[in-house]
């Protein structure tokens, strides 16, 4: 018995090996053809360098497994204070950027853009619109549409014919396109939402609920990426962005 257990555990551990190096195949790295366009690497795949806490925080809550930037939060803490947002060094007004994300089950997180680091603000998302990362499925509570992935958080709501959502503990890749007042949510391959900021219709949309505790949500032309740490386990990679010159 000992020597088959000693076998088994040795083809688990070889094939778990196996699958984290096909995981990271190929990531984080640009293609000739992505440097010629202007892409650039937000993320290195070895190291936290071009990022920084929101406001300073503590990053602890974050580290690199593998080739990914993860979020470390407690797996069924879905409110945990072990919490820092991370934020780009780097500001940005008009870009496409491009990201590879994977949930914990009842996983919750998001990526913001056009965010103001203040110390008036306690948050980033006080500041900047946020694309919804979360586990649609396994969620412990009833999720609003705007609350479910690719919503333009608590403003706008992905259209569900194009969505096709991959299951916890599988890749999914968001593009998000900034330019002007035009913004566009995609989600593997397919375009889920497009909007335009600062009309009357944005405006209203904005100076109700949850923003009315956030005058400032939303105004800025040009800010910080940042990833959200909502207190899930979110794994990151392939973070690359590039700038949009009108």
């Amino acid at each position: 018995m000992t020597g088959k257990f000693i076998l088994c555990t040795a083809i688990i551990l070889g094939f778990a090996g196996q699958m984290k190096s096909v995981d990271c195949e190929n990531a984080n790295v640009l293609t000739p053809a992505e440097k010629a366009a202007g892409w650039k690497l937000l993320f290195d795949g070895k190291t936290m360098k071009g990022w920084h806490g929101y406001n300073g925080q503590d990053i602890s809550s974050w580290t690199i497994e593998g080739c990914t930037l993860k979020s470390v939060g407690t797996e069924g803490n879905y409110g945990s204070d072990l919490r820092a947002d991370l934020v780009t060094d780097e500001e940005f007004e008009n870009f496409e950027i491009n990201i590879d994300w994977k949930a914990s089950k009842g996983g919750n997180s998001g990526i913001m853009y056009g965010v103001v680091e203040d110390p008036k603000y306690k948050a980033a998302w006080m500041t900047g619109p946020e694309y919804q990362f979360i586990d649609d499925v396994g969620f412990p509570q009833k999720l609003e549409e705007w609350q479910k992935t690719g919503a333009n958080y608590a403003m706008h709501v992905p259209d569900d014919a194009q969505k096709q959502l991959k299951p916890v503990g599988e890749w999914n890749n968001t593009r998000i396109v900034v330019n002007g007042s035009h913004v566009e949510h995609w989600l593997n391959g397919k375009k889920i939402l497009e909007f335009e900021r600062w009309t009357d219709e944005w405006n209203k949309l904005r100076d109700s609920g949850k923003w009315q505790e956030a005058p400032d949500y939303g105004l800025a032309k040009k800010g910080h990426i940042v990833l959200q740490d909502h207190g899930s386990v979110f794994w990151f990679k392939n973070i690359k962005i590039r700038e949009i010159k009108n």
